[in-house]
């Protein structure tokens, strides 16, 4: 990607933001509280972090780092961070091609880290995912032996019943959506496009028992843009592509049947379940278009960050319930915070669930799907990244477990562990250095093998 040639450096490279400048190791990390023994693996999150001297011209296109913090029998191990060394990173190899065609190994896999059959991944939606050992060294590129000839998104889902990784990728090209099926030992074994007007900027997606619920959404590409290189991502909103979404059953039969809903974009889902009644009921972090709008334009750069319509608002929670059998398909807002980053128990993705965990502000907040929320403040002037749900081993109720996050405030972070059942502390470990807000991570539970 081409360096930002602004001569104020950009947002994404100031404040909680900035890139660290190099990697570290550290051990023996300071805990305040009580790390719980079972606690016992990797804590793995992901974020932009361009090289130092070479600022990206987008926050979403820094190169991939990985800061991870080791946990074993009640102790805090290690921190290390390494960035993902993709084709960009070591060798300067453009994603995009002088034809504008993609190399889909020369990418900043910079968006989530997830574990699946033995693996670990970095992933972002541009491109193949890269494989990372579990000391974070990069392992090479994954097409799954030649099968997968599309992007694959960041986020994939695990059905916890079949352990199948469902996951999708999109183009700018036909075919511009293409749904994939990893089985539960790591094989494609499934891959069908799926019909779509246009080039879409499609983030995310969600699973039931028995559909894929899809984001068809007013975001779209603009080869324009792109040509002229006039942004570090080139998609803007389009009043004129509309709005829908799409329920697919998972066994291929049927085709999709597409719901028209309010124009608004979703970066990112909660969880998605089919009720009694046999309708599919979705949660996410909903955008307005006229708070989309001046987001975008801050998180690339074409708009101050700083400024109040950037600020003052960002995503709601929102619920949709769709109803394949007569094509009605309701929405509505159920809080007015502005929160982001929807977590919640692996175990019931595609299931019917009673908790999410969301991010908003200097807040961790947990919304009760059966009535209330409660809040967890980190502080004023803290930024809190995506608190990632460990369910406790043989829990006893949905929230029986704990929530990982990182938090970061002036110079420092933290990787605070909480009691998911009341937000209350469980544990800090004091990190060695500050860990710019980044994107998505996960919890990767040692195997017994493991060393």
């Amino acid at each position: 990607m081409s360096e930002n040639v602004s001569d104020k450096p950009a947002a994404w490279m100031e404040g909680p933001l900035a890139p660290v400048p190099d990697e570290i190791d550290a051990y023996d990390l300071r805990v305040t509280g009580t790390l719980p023994a079972e606690l016992t693996g990797r804590y793995f999150r992901n974020g932009p972090n361009p090289k130092p001297g070479k600022p990206s011209r987008h926050w979403f296109t820094g190169h991939g780092m990985i800061h991870g913090v080791r946990l074993r029998d009640g102790r805090a191990e290690w921190y290390r961070n390494r960035w993902v060394r993709t084709d960009v990173f070591t060798k300067g190899t453009p994603y995009v091609r002088d034809d504008y065609t993609f190399d889909r190994r020369s990418v900043q896999a910079n968006t989530h880290v997830v574990p699946h059959a033995g693996r670990i991944w970095a992933l972002v939606e541009g491109g193949f995912p890269y494989e990372v050992t579990p000391e974070l060294e990069t392992a090479g590129p994954c097409d799954f032996g030649g099968r997968l000839t599309t992007a694959m998104t960041a986020h994939p889902k695990e059905d916890p019943v079949t352990g199948d990784l469902l996951f999708f990728g999109y183009g700018v090209f036909p075919p511009y959506l293409t749904f994939h099926r990893l089985s539960a030992d790591g094989t494609l074994v499934e891959s069908r496009e799926v019909e779509v007007p246009g080039p879409t900027m499609m983030h995310d997606f969600a699973i039931t028992e028995n559909h894929v619920v899809w984001l068809d959404l007013p975001v779209v590409f603009d080869l324009d843009m792109a040509l002229s290189g006039s942004s570090g991502l080139p998609y803007r909103w389009d009043d004129g592509y509309g709005a829908r979404l799409g329920v697919m059953r998972r066994d291929g039969s049927g085709g999709v049947r597409w719901f028209e809903v309010d124009p608004c974009y979703v970066f990112h889902v909660g969880n998605a379940h089919e009720d009694a009644a046999g309708r599919v009921v979705l949660d996410a972090a909903r955008y307005r278009p006229e708070t989309f709008v001046p987001l975008w334009g801050g998180i690339g750069g074409a708009v101050d960050p700083a400024t109040e319509a950037a600020q003052s608002e960002s995503a709601h929670l929102h619920r949709w319930t769709l109803d394949p059998a007569t094509g009605n398909a309701t929405g509505e807002q159920l809080d007015d915070r502005n929160v982001e980053f929807p977590t919640h128990d692996d175990t019931r993705t595609g299931l019917e669930h009673r908790y999410l965990y969301t991010v908003g502000g200097h807040s961790i907040v947990k919304y009760d799907l059966r009535g209330g929320a409660s809040v967890r403040d980190c502080g004023d002037g803290a930024h809190v990244g995506e608190a990632v749900f460990v369910p406790a081993a043989g829990a006893r109720a949905e929230d029986d477990g704990w929530l990982l996050s990182i938090v970061s405030a002036g110079s420092g972070s933290e990787l605070v562990v909480l009691d998911a059942s009341d937000l209350s502390h469980t544990a800090t470990v004091h990190l060695p250095r500050r860990v710019p807000a980044g994107f998505h991570g996960s919890w990767i539970p040692d195997s017994p093998q493991r060393a």
